[in-house]
């Protein structure tokens, strides 16, 4: 097996995390997602979207998931203070592309996000997950997250899709 590794993502990922995202929305949410809005993440906006995200800073991390010479996975976390002043620790996406699953690699993602944020001084994290994205809520829950009661409903512009969202602490326990 080639060398995997988790680190920061750099402007020369902005291009594999579009073909990942891409890649994986369409293998896991054909049917969830409009099609239209699958088609829409490889365009010009998608690439400046990832591109200002590279260079957010402040509570805002951007990690890639490299397995040899191949950017194969990426998450996106946040740290921020919300309007109740609570402070939030947010995974807002963690994605592998699926010819690289079940390799560890949204593991080491998760913990690499989960330090960042928790060197933002919080302990308990979330991440909002389609309903029935099954694959997704049993990795989050191996993690030791699980659904703590709030949903929400998006307008997708051809029907909604349902969300849970998932929390638990940042102090993972991750679980083969």
């Amino acid at each position: 097996m080639a060398t995997a590794s988790v680190r920061p993502a750099t402007d020369d990922d902005v291009d594999a995390i579009v073909e990942v995202q891409a890649t994986t929305w369409r293998t896991a949410y054909a049917g969830i997602v409009p099609d239209a809005a699958l088609e829409g993440l490889t365009g010009d906006a998608a690439r400046a979207a990832w591109t200002d995200a590279v260079h957010a800073g402040g509570g805002f991390h951007l990690f890639v998931a490299v397995e040899g010479a191949h950017t194969v996975g990426f998450c996106a976390a946040a740290y921020y203070d919300g309007a109740d002043g609570l402070s939030i620790a947010e995974v807002s996406t963690l994605l592998v592309e699926p010819r690289f699953g079940r390799r560890g690699h949204g593991g080491r993602l998760l913990a690499a996000a989960a330090q960042a944020l928790r060197e933002h001084g919080s302990e308990q994290g979330r991440a909002w997950v389609p309903e029935a994205d099954t694959a997704s809520r049993a990795f989050y829950a191996r993690a030791g997250w699980e659904p703590d009661g709030a949903v929400r409903t998006l307008d997708t512009g051809d029907g909604t899709l349902r969300e849970v969202r998932m929390s638990g602490t940042l102090d993972l326990r991750l679980i083969d």
